[in-house]
């Protein structure tokens, strides 16, 4: 990937100079640059907000609470998993942590649930678990309340109204959750005897 890019861009400039574009090119890496700061910076500020708000839900027992409501569904997901509280721990933080839209928060969690996850798999060395695949399909699908980056990204572009982004971004990860527990169970089915 890291080749791709780079070819990309010498390409780019490598045409740009042939057509007489250097300053245009200078000016685009430049003004580039400085956007990408800017953005860093807005997105620290949120990252900083909601990371925080994740701790003081978590030293509240909030993040605990939503745990236990998410058991049922845990135990569904999960059926092999009801004794493993430390997997599935780990996987209620990361889940609640993608709900409010918060992917940087959740990735801690999701390392730490895949570690537990393999400890209690009784695959052989280099085998994903079916525990293991259903919970990074349930993970990429991502079911999102609050898209905290789109809306970070639009505020800083200047939408006019950039929580607008909520509604239909609710209804494109609730369909991709949904879709996902469907195929996770189907190929699943039959399947008890390879854990």
């Amino acid at each position: 990937m890291n080749y791709l890019w780079a070819g990309m861009l010498l390409l780019g400039i490598v045409y740009g100079g042939f057509r007489g574009e250097m300053a245009a090119i200078t000016e685009a890496a430049l003004s580039s640059a400085k956007e990408a700061v800017s953005l860093c910076i807005t997105l620290l500020g949120v990252m900083c907000f909601w990371v925080g708000m994740m701790n003081i839900a978590q030293k509240s027992g909030l993040l605990r609470t939503l745990a236990e409501k998410l058991d049922p569904l845990l135990n569904f997901l999960f059926p092999t998993l009801k004794k493993e509280t430390k997997a599935k721990e780990y996987i209620a933080t990361n889940v609640i942590a993608n709900i409010f839209g918060l992917g940087w928060a959740a990735t801690p969690a999701g390392l730490s649930a895949m570690q537990e996850l393999k400890k209690v798999s009784r695959q052989k060395e280099g085998v994903a678990s079916r525990e293991m695949c259903t919970f990074l399909v349930l993970n990429i699908s991502s079911l999102q309340l609050i898209p905290v980056n789109m809306i970070a990204y639009r505020s800083q572009y200047g939408s006019a109204n950039p929580s607008m982004i909520t509604g239909p971004a609710i209804l494109a990860t609730a369909i991709s959750t949904l879709v996902a527990v469907i195929f996770c169970k189907l190929a699943c089915m039959g399947r008890e005897d390879r854990l």
